[in-house]
C-alpha cells in the first residue's frame, strides 16, 4: 500500500522586504504589463527579477571564449610546460590563503 503524499498547506513566509523607487512612467509600465498578465504589480515584480537574477547568475558561470580563444586554450592545454618555481610559490601562496 503506498502512502499518501502530503502537500504543505502553508504559504511561503515572506519575511524579508525590498524596496525601490521608479519615476511615475516606469510604474505606469509596470502596472500595464501585470494587468496585462493578469497579475499583482508585486507578482510580476518578483517573478521578473527572479527571471532576471537567474539569467545573470547563469550568464556569469558560463565561460564564452572566442575561436581565437579557443584555439590559444586547447593549445595551452596540448602542450604543457613543466611546473616551474614561480608556479609552486603561487600554489603554495593560495593553499596557505585558502587553508587547502
Amino acid at each position: 500500500m503506498t502512502e499518501a503524499v502530503l502537500k504543505p498547506t502553508r504559504k511561503r513566509v515572506r519575511g524579508e522586504r525590498l524596496e525601490t523607487r521608479v519615476t511615475a512612467e516606469q510604474k505606469t509600465l509596470i502596472e500595464r504589463a501585470a494587468a496585462l498578465q493578469g497579475r499583482t504589480v508585486t507578482d510580476f515584480v518578483l517573478t521578473s527579477v527572479q527571471d532576471a537574477a537567474r539569467r545573470a547568475i547563469e550568464e556569469h558561470s558560463q565561460l564564452t571564449l572566442s575561436v581565437r580563444d579557443s584555439e590559444a586554450f586547447v593549445e595551452a592545454l596540448l602542450s604543457l610546460k613543466p611546473v616551474n618555481d614561480r608556479l609552486r610559490g603561487t600554489v603554495r601562496r593560495y593553499r596557505e590563503r585558502a587553508g587547502v
